[in-house]
Formats: structure tokens, C-alpha cells, sequence
């Protein structure tokens, strides 16, 4: 096998590769050899069919298959001399002349071919050390923990019906009704027990209202319109009425924040549970506090690293971005001047996007290379498990899925690989620590854009 270069432009290569004819005729001869003592043709005993015979039969079809497996290996050993690391798998140009195809097919000429391939970037990491970062602390406060508790009680209210209690803010009424537009009943407007608690504006403007002082046993016709932008098309901005039965009114029992209302969601008493939710409330602190901290790193590793893109990348991942915005946008029905800007705009600042996606991605990449960073079966496994926990009921097909979707479980072993190696990086890079208020630390990206990078 000779293999010569024939172009080296940026990141692009082409390979000329030729495979002598008398190569090919080992090959060839190899393939008969592993064939003729399993193939059976009628008048000759199974392994004794002569030689000249097989070719006659099988030659053209075998030594096709025979030139497919070789630029499949050669192309590959080639590309493993040269130490190189292609993006994708190389495109091929196989000779076109019938002729010098047929002399090939039949042994008398040498193979010749080209492959082109983008090469993945090398280049220097830098020392984390010089990375400049500062992690976000805030404390919780006892205001917070009082909060969340209060939320653990309004999600713990029972109701008990009362007799000849008129409706109010926070009561639950069970009815039946009969929505109605123009005197005709319409689709998705009827319901029988249905239970609806009121001040939580679960339903269309004006319905809530017309409930108010109701009660049980009383019949009511509700006057409501539904809003300009409400989920069905033919309801938007419609005039409706309602024929509502109630069928009972209850009043909400709100259970007192004592040892025993800590017990029901296991907790031994209040100060325990007190302390559990602070604990879970510095958690989620932690968590912001982290992805702001990751958010500095890669902005900061971006800036530091210029190294050429590969073309076939950046437009795959700009290409998978602009079909998620445009999908978006067609199904909200905004447009880009909506936006406040033009589609070439839009164009430009998502291919920006697109390119930090690919410069991060090499990077992390090599990040994890060098420091052979690689993932436990039981750290896949542990995602599949929190994956499919995602789809209750659903699990058999979510575990399908990622056994029989090529490059799906690529997908889950990329966070992984991600996660540690901020690990990694935040490891070395020592950041500071700065405590905040929880208004700082929840502020919005743009709020912080300077801290970031």
C-alpha cells in the first residue's frame, strides 16, 4: 500500500492510496479459500468445488466485496500511520473509467483511490492555575427555611365539607357544569366532580368569581371569556357561559407546624425537619452557585484557547441549533422581526453560538484525553437508571431506546465526561470564595455577564 498526500488545506486532508493488483489477488484468493469449503453448487460435493469454477461463479461479486473491506482497511490503517484523528468518517473517490474498474475487478490493475477527511485541532491546554474565578456563597437564612416550611404545610391542606358554608378564597368546591357558547355546548366543556380550589386561578378569568359565596346544593350560570391566547384555537377570545351544580364546599384545614406534622414527612420533630430543609435549600444554593462557577470557567477557557474549527462541525451543531429555534418559533407563531431583528442577524449570532459549543467541546475533550478521564459502567448505568426514572411506566422503552439508538448512549456519557472534568479544571484553578445575598446569587446571566468572564 502507498499512500500520498494530495492536499493539506487548514484542517481538510486528501489521501491518495494505491493498493497493488497483487495485493488485491491475495486478498481475492483468501476470500475463495474461506468460501469454498462451506459453498455447495449443484454436481460438485460440498468443498470440492474446483477453484476455477468458484471464480467463474462468484469472482466478480467476491472481489467487489474484496475492494470494499480493503478501502475500508487501508483507508483506516492510513489514517492510524499518520496519527491522525479524523471528525467523521472520510468521504471516498473510487475510480470512474468502466475500463480500469473492470481491470481491477479482474486483478490486472492496482487499486487506486482517494479519501478526504477534517482533522480534530491540536493544541496547548492551559494551566488552570492561571484561570481567574470566584465561587458565589450564600447563606440560608431562617426567612427562607420559615418559607419553605409554610410551602411544606399549604401543600399538606386537608378539606372538611361544611353545611350551608358560602365559598371563599382557599375553599375547595366539587361541582358538575356545562360550558355553553351561544346556547350550544362545545367540546372539552363539560365536567362532573370536579374539584376546584379557589384563589389558585385554575380556570378562565371570570369563572372563579361567579363561585364566590356559593353553596352546596345551589345552581349558578357563570359568564367567562376565554383569553386571546388560550390554548384551543376555537376558543380564543369566545364568550361562554357555564350551567354549574355545586355539590359541596369545603374549607381548608391547615395543619399545625408541630412535632407531629414533622413525623408525617419524616422528620423525628420541627427542629430536625428545620434543619433538613436547610439542608436541601443550601443544596440548591450550591447547585446555582456551581453552574454560575462553571459558566466563569468556560467562558474564561474559551478565551484562552484560539485554535482553527473543524467546518463539518461547527455546521452540524449550527444546523442542529437552528432547527430547535426555527421548530420553536413555528409553533408559537413569532417571527424574527418579533425578535427585533433580521433572519441574517439571527443567522450570524447562532453560528457565534454554534462555534463556542464546538471550541468548548474540543476542549473539554482534550481535557479529558490527557487526563484519561473515562466513565465506570456503573456510572453509565446509574444515568440510565435517573434517565428512565424520567418516564414512569415508560422504562422498558427508555432502556430500548439507548440499547438499540446508535449514538444515544454518547449522549448521556457526554455530561459525565463534562462534569468531570470542571472537576478537574475547578480543582486546579483554586477559585475564591465570595459571599453574597441570595438576590446576587439568583441574579440572571446578563446581570452578572462581567463576573463571568
Amino acid at each position: 500500500m502507498q499512500v500520498t498526500e494530495a492536499n493539506t488545506e487548514g484542517l481538510k486532508r486528501t489521501l491518495k492510496v494505491v493498493v497493488g493488483a497483487d495485493e488485491l489477488g491475495k486478498r481475492f484468493t483468501e476470500r475463495l479459500d474461506e468460501i469454498k469449503e462451506r459453498v455447495q453448487i449443484k454436481g460438485f460435493r460440498k468443498g470440492k468445488v474446483p477453484v476455477p469454477h468458484l471464480k467463474k461463479v462468484y469472482g466478480r461479486s467476491l472481489m467487489a466485496e474484496v475492494l470494499q473491506q480493503t478501502v475500508k482497511e487501508t483507508s483506516s490503517q492510513a489514517i492510524a500511520d499518520r496519527n491522525e484523528r479524523p471528525v467523521m468518517q472520510p468521504s471516498y473517490t473510487l475510480p470512474e473509467d468502466e475500463k480500469e474498474i473492470e481491470r481491477v475487478l479482474e486483478g490486472k490493475a492496482d487499486l487506486a483511490y482517494s479519501m478526504t477527511f477534517e482533522v480534530l485541532p491540536t493544541f496547548d491546554l492551559i494551566d488552570p492555575k492561571i484561570l481567574k474565578l470566584e465561587r458565589l456563597r450564600a447563606d440560608v437564612e431562617p426567612e427562607a427555611i420559615d418559607k419553605a416550611v409554610d410551602e411544606l404545610v399549604e401543600r399538606s391542606i386537608t378539606f372538611a365539607p361544611e353545611e350551608g358554608r358560602g365559598a371563599g378564597s382557599g375553599d375547595r368546591i366539587t361541582m358538575d357544569f356545562v360550558g355553553k357558547i351561544g346556547g350550544e355546548p362545545f367540546d372539552g366543556g363539560t365536567g362532573e366532580d370536579t374539584q376546584i380550589v379557589l384563589g389558585q386561578a385554575n380556570f378562565i378569568p371570570g369563572f372563579e368569581a361567579g363561585l364566590l359565596g356559593a353553596k352546596a346544593g345551589e345552581e349558578r350560570t357563570i359568564s367567562a371569556t376565554f383569553p386571546d391566547d388560550y390554548t384551543v384555537d376555537t376558543l380564543k377570545g369566545k364568550a361562554a357561559t357555564f350551567d354549574v351544580k355545586i355539590k359541596e364546599v369545603a374549607a381548608p384545614v391547615r395543619p399545625a407546624i408541630d412535632d407531629a406534622f414533622a413525623k408525617t414527612l419524616g422528620a423525628d420533630n420541627v427542629a430536625k425537619l428545620r434543619s433538613l430543609v436547610s439542608d436541601q435549600i443550601q443544596r440548591e444554593y450550591d447547585n446555582v452557585a456551581r453552574m454560575k462557577l462553571k459558566r466563569q470557567m468556560l467562558a474564561q477557557l474559551e478565551t484562552a484557547h484560539t485554535f482553527e474549527l473543524p467546518p463539518s462541525l461547527v455546521e452540524s451543531e449550527f444546523e442542529s441549533i437552528w432547527r430547535q429555534l426555527t421548530e420553536t418559533m413555528a409553533q408559537s407563531g413569532k417571527s424574527f422581526p418579533d425578535e427585533g431583528k433580521t433572519e441574517e442577524e439571527a443567522r450570524a449570532e447562532y453560528r457565534r453560538i454554534a462555534e463556542r459549543r464546538v471550541r468548548l467541546g474540543l476542549i473539554i475533550g482534550e481535557f479529558a484525553e490527557r487526563n484519561e478521564i473515562t466513565i465506570t459502567q456503573d456510572e453509565l448505568r446509574k444515568v440510565l437508571i435517573e434517565q428512565a426514572r424520567r418516564f414512569p411506566g415508560q422504562e422498558k422503552a427508555v432502556y430500548e431506546y439507548y440499547e438499540k439508538t446508535p449514538g444515544a448512549l454518547a449522549e448521556l456519557r457526554a455530561p459525565i465526561i463534562e462534569d468531570k472534568v470542571v472537576d478537574l479544571v475547578l480543582g486546579k484553578a483554586k477559585p475564591t470564595e465570595k459571599k453574597v445575598s441570595t438576590e446576587v446569587l439568583f441574579e440572571q446571566p446578563d446581570a452578572t455577564a462581567a463576573t463571568e468572564g
